[in-house]
């Protein structure tokens, strides 16, 4: 059989996970020039030269990272929908002025998780910033910045990138 099952699932003996977001970085999708994947994990991420992944750290408790998996046995299909929510308590013009390119682009997304695990989002079709609410509240205590969405659809679940290659993601052409 060609998807023969390898591995079954057992509980942990403690829990030691944690959930919530805790960085994303973002590149245009065609400044990257090579992905390579073994066994679900990057393990080669290049950037076209001068080009470098951008962070985005975000507060605790506002950003979210999901992926539904979809098959539609009728056609014979299967495609994972990955959505990233993220908020920038920031309505800076400079913010703005980067907003506007993020929605310009077809992007690739780096995804921290808080256990220190990092994920890519969009490897194969790139990610999309589909939508942007500019906030000012009401109450002095309300939030005055931006509300992001941005979505992916893939034919596998995000692959982890691995811790040593994430670490070069700020770095040009790395």
């Amino acid at each position: 059989m060609a998807c023969a099952l390898t591995q079954g699932y057992s509980l942990a003996t403690c829990s030691d996970g944690i959930g919530g977001i805790k960085n994303a970085f973002f590149i245009e999708k065609a400044n990257v020039t090579t992905i390579t994947k073994v066994a679900g994990v990057i393990t080669v991420l290049t950037n076209a030269v001068g080009k470098k992944f951008r962070k985005y750290e975000l507060q605790r408790a506002t950003a979210d990272f999901n992926e539904a998996a979809e098959k539609i046995p009728e056609n014979g299909t299967v495609s994972y929908k990955q959505n990233l929510k993220i908020i920038l308590n920031s309505n800076q013009t400079a913010i703005r002025n980067e907003l506007l390119l993020l929605a310009k682009n077809n992007l690739l997304a780096v995804v921290e998780d808080r256990n220190g695990k990092f994920w890519l989002m969009g490897e194969t079709g790139g990610a999309d910033l589909i939508k942007g609410d500019r906030k000012w509240g009401v109450q002095g205590t309300d939030r005055s910045g931006f509300e992001l969405e941005f979505t992916s659809e893939e034919p596998e679940y995000a692959a982890e990138v691995q811790a040593d290659v994430a670490a070069d993601l700020e770095v040009e052409g790395a």
